[in-house]
């Protein structure tokens, strides 16, 4: 689900505060600069406010957010809707004991971790982050989250670039977005 279907007139004007990087970091790359975005304070308020306007009232216990773009927009998601916080960090970013989920990306493999009993079996989670590509980053937070019997209830993200398909990666599992870049 997009929230450019439901013609929400924040949409236009968040879409127009990210700014498009041609090139960058690699030849061929069009990346999403959200640095724009977070220094407009109108923009910025109105991302949280439709996402957190999505899941108040949905029961989400938590909310884990993807390094780094994900702990942007997650901890005032969770804040907001009375959920905790967990970060999914790439490796050895994490002390003690970690749980991890390993991945392809694009360009290699990669690895993302949490701290061992932050999430519950009972717990209802989102996941956040900013942008999905090839959905490989949304697909390893999501099994890692489930393998300790958490229910992703949705993943949430600013930006997709439906042109990659990473939404047909989620075998099923929703995804908000608040703005497609092709």
């Amino acid at each position: 689900m997009s929230a450019l279907k439901d013609q929400d007139p924040r949409v236009h004007s968040i879409k127009t505060k990210i700014h498009v990087v041609p090139n960058f970091p690699k030849p061929g790359i069009m990346f999403q600069d959200i640095t724009t975005l977070l220094l407009d304070p109108k923009a910025f308020k109105d991302t949280i406010d439709m996402f957190v306007e999505r899941y108040k009232g949905k029961n989400i216990s938590v909310v884990a957010g993807i390094e780094a773009r994900g702990f942007i927009f997650g901890p005032p998601i969770a804040l907001a809707i009375g959920a905790k916080f967990v970060p999914l960090r790439k490796p050895r970013k994490l002390p003690g004991d970690v749980l991890f989920e390993e991945y392809t990306l694009e360009y290699g493999r990669d690895r993302l971790e949490m701290h061992v009993g932050a999430v519950e079996q009972s717990d209802r989670a989102l996941v956040v982050d900013d942008l999905i590509a090839t959905g490989g980053t949304l697909c390893a937070a999501m099994s890692l989250l489930e393998r300790v019997g958490a229910e992703v209830v949705e993943c949430a993200c600013l930006i997709e670039l439906p042109d990659l398909q990473g939404r047909e990666r989620l075998n099923g599992k929703p995804l908000y977005v608040l703005v497609e870049s092709h």
